[in-house]
């Protein structure tokens, strides 16, 4: 028999099958399209040749999991970090061009309004990936080794300490239902993190976790403060 409060479902980790794909593809996806219709002023090097980077490394993890993961190699796990840290590089250089050209005369405003807009979209992905490939060892490591031997945990989520609360919450805590985060939940992470400049209800544990987290919310109040500078701005000159 269950104990009280237990669910009978399989948990994340129990199912077998790995991390579903399509949500960071995705999100890639709409990185580089972002980037390929960023305005000229933002762009360090030619148009395509840093999307076409990014797409390389995308189908290079593509090729070892290319439904869901469920198999990682060294190679693979490398190609997936560095096209987090492509993405975020390039978007921090995007964000330095933007306020060179914001010091220069007679620059035009909306494209940099819209400018602004993907450098802080970039922002959310580019670290919601890095996170996701992170934590305790990565989206393979997390469903296929025992929770004792996997490396320590950088980020804590509420499920990990809701197994003492009220049987409709602690239902699907990690200790109870085997709970465990995938990439939505890193998304989460850095939509929450980039809009508060701080931890929301998932907290940083690790001091490299603390550092990316305080370099991304740095980022993104860089940009909130450019949109409200050229909003007041705009609003000043009419």
């Amino acid at each position: 028999m269950r104990a009280p409060g237990e669910s009978g479902r399989a948990g994340r980790r129990a199912d077998g099958r790995g991390e579903n794909r399509i949500p960071p593809v995705t999100a890639v996806v709409v990185a580089i399209a972002v980037y390929a219709l960023l305005p000229q002023p933002l762009l360090f090097a030619p148009r395509f040749i840093v999307p076409a980077v990014e797409l390389v490394l995308l189908v290079a993890m593509m090729i070892t999991n290319p439904r869901r993961e469920v198999e990682r190699s060294r190679w693979s796990r490398r190609a997936s970090l560095a096209l987090a840290a492509v993405l975020i590089v390039t978007n921090l250089s995007a964000l330095g061009l933007l306020l060179h050209a914001l010091l220069q005369p007679r620059t035009g405003g909306a494209p940099l309004l819209i400018g602004a807009a993907q450098v802080w979209l970039t922002n959310v992905i580019g670290f919601s990936l890095l996170y996701w490939e992170l934590d305790r060892g990565g989206p393979v490591a997390r469903r296929s080794i025992a929770r004792a031997s996997l490396p320590p945990a950088d980020w804590r989520f509420s499920q990990d300490e809701n197994d003492d609360n009220v049987v409709e919450v602690a239902r699907t805590s990690s200790a109870r239902s085997d709970w465990i985060p995938v990439y939505v939940d890193y998304l989460y992470l850095s939509v929450t993190n980039s809009s508060a400049f701080s931890p929301t209800d998932t907290m940083p544990l690790s001091s490299r976790a603390k550092a990316l987290m305080a370099l991304q919310a740095t980022t993104a109040l860089f940009v909130t403060l450019i949109l409200i500078a050229r909003a007041v701005g705009s609003l000043g000159g009419g």
